[in-house]
Order: C-alpha cells, then structure tokens, then sequence
C-alpha cells in the first residue's frame, strides 16, 4: 500500500507541516508540543500550527523527556547522511562530520544548553536515542549506534543521574535499541528493537537495577514490520510507532493480541499523550514532515516531570 493511499485514523489533525524529520513530541500542559527536528538539529516548539526554535543543538537531537528540574533532556543522535526523495526526507549512514552522540539538557525559557554524558566509563556514546525518566528522577535511554556502510555498532541501554554524575551500561548487547518505556509501577522496562521488530520486557528490581536474566519478548502480530520509538498507555498498553508498513503497534505485557493504527507516513516514528485525561496521541510522521494528533482508545501513562 502507497502512503498516499493508506487509510487516515479517524479524527486526524495536522498541528504541523514542514518539519525536518520530526521526532521526540512532548506534549507540555500548556497545549504546545515540544519536538526534535533532526535533519535540522533543533528543539522546536509547535504553537497553534506555529514552529518555533527553542535551541539549535546541531548533530541529530532524537527523543526527548522532560526532567526533575524542569529543562528538557535530549538524545542527540550525532547526525545522519540524509537522501530526498518525491520530496520525503530519509535518514541514512553516519555522516562525514559525525563527532559522537550525547545527553544534553536544554532549558526551555532560554534555549540554554548544557551536555551531561558523551561517554560511559571511556565508552562513547554513539547514538543515543529515546529516553524515559523514573520516578526517582533518574533516567533510562538507548544507544541505537551508528551504521556505516559496512558495519554496525553494537549498543545497548544506559541508566544514568539527571545531574551528570553517574552513568552506567545496564543492557549490553542489544540489536539497534530504539524506543524505551517503564510499565505503569516502574517494574518492568520496555525497549525496542529496531530491525528485528520487537520489544523486550526487562524485569527491574529498583532504580537502575535490572533482575539479572528476566526479560521476556511481548507477543506481536505477524509481518514484515520494524519497530521506532514508544509511549505506554494508562492500562500498561506499550504504544510502539512502527516502521514500514507506517502506524502504531500496541503490545499487550499480558499477552492480549496486538492491536494496529495505520498512519499515512511509512516512518512513523514517535507517540506521546496529552489534553484532557491524556486522550490525544501526538504522532510524528517524519518523512513528510508532519505533527498530527488523534483520539486514542485509551488514555495515556501520565510522564514523571511532565503530567504529575
């Protein structure tokens, strides 16, 4: 199916046109949406269908969280090579002026920017990619790694102090670890893997601490399908924007059958909630450039920092 022919969700608004490889939606309780432009390198903010830049961070900012001390935090990617095609933007190797991924902190009423990590323990960041704060205020995210024309980093998940002090490799090796999300009592964490197309269960016996050797793969639905970045529902749903055939997979950790939302972009690549009872998915579709918002089923898992 052509994405120009894949049907529209019901009740689908465009908040955004014109957005340069759109990611890591935030929506903040005033009815703006924070988003990362990554062929662009900005933080932007979208208002009434307006685009603005809160921070020009350069490299490739990818998902986004708000912290405990109220800046918001970035997993900036270092960049890509980007292809145009009929007018879509494509992301592709590590570009020529690669200097490494990062953690930064960015301060949304000043466009301040501070980096917190470049390196774990001499180890480089190299393609740091979503993120997810517990309720500790301490944060997980993903190294998704660079890919080169012959070769593929090896990378795995990191939990690390929202202050910059302490930094540490919990998950290793993962296959191109993408989105990440905490089960609704923080005891469990999901994260995606992109090219196979699944997500894995990580049982958590506290902050930072995973149970050595309980992970389990969530039950999905069948076809040649890969996985993106995430948010998870109020019921536990994990909400996982899914590439190629374009949409967002629902996974159920109980092992209910998945459920599927098309969406009119192949890479769709990121979901957030908000509005009233957190019953608006915010989506990015990134190769036309778009923001769109749709009611959703269910409402969503209110963020630590953000919805609390």
């Amino acid at each position: 199916m052509s994405e120009s022919s894949a049907p529209q969700p019901s009740g689908m608004k465009v908040m955004a046109t014109g957005l340069q490889f759109p990611e890591g939606p935030i929506a903040l309780p005033d009815g703006s949406v924070i988003v990362v432009e990554i062929a662009r390198g900005t933080l932007s903010r979208v208002v009434d269908g307006r685009v603005e830049v809160v921070a020009d961070l350069g490299g490739g900012p990818n998902g986004a969280a708000m912290g405990p001390d109220g800046r918001c935090y970035v997993c900036n990617n270092g960049g890509f090579e980007w292809t145009e095609r009929d007018g879509k933007l494509f992301p592709g190797h590590e570009p020529a002026d690669y200097a490494g991924g990062r953690i930064e902190a960015v301060d949304l009423n000043t466009g301040a920017v501070e980096i917190l990590y470049s390196d774990c323990q001499g180890q480089p960041l190299r393609g740091p990619n979503d993120i997810v704060f517990d309720n500790t205020g301490g944060f997980w995210f993903t190294d998704h790694g660079k890919t080169r024309a012959r070769e593929r980093d090896r990378t795995g998940v990191f939990y690390a102090a929202a202050d910059g002090s302490r930094i540490e490799e919990v998950i290793f090796p993962m296959e191109g670890p993408n989105g990440i999300g905490l089960s609704p009592a923080e005891d469990e964490l999901y994260v995606a893997e992109t090219i196979p197309g699944r997500v894995w269960a990580f049982e958590l016996a506290g902050p930072g601490r995973r149970v050595k050797g309980r992970r389990r793969l969530l039950v999905d639905r069948p076809g040649y399908h890969m996985f993106d970045s995430m948010a998870v529902d109020a019921q536990g749903g994990v909400c996982v924007a899914t590439l190629m055939d374009g949409g967002i997979t629902t996974l159920s950790p109980s092992g209910a059958p998945p459920e599927f939302v098309p969406m009119p972009d192949r890479f769709t690549t990121n979901i957030c909630f908000g509005g009233e009872n957190l019953q608006t998915a915010y989506v990015t579709l990134s190769t036309t450039g778009q923001l769109v918002a749709l009611p959703w089923s269910r409402p969503g898992l209110p963020l630590n920092f953000l919805n609390d």
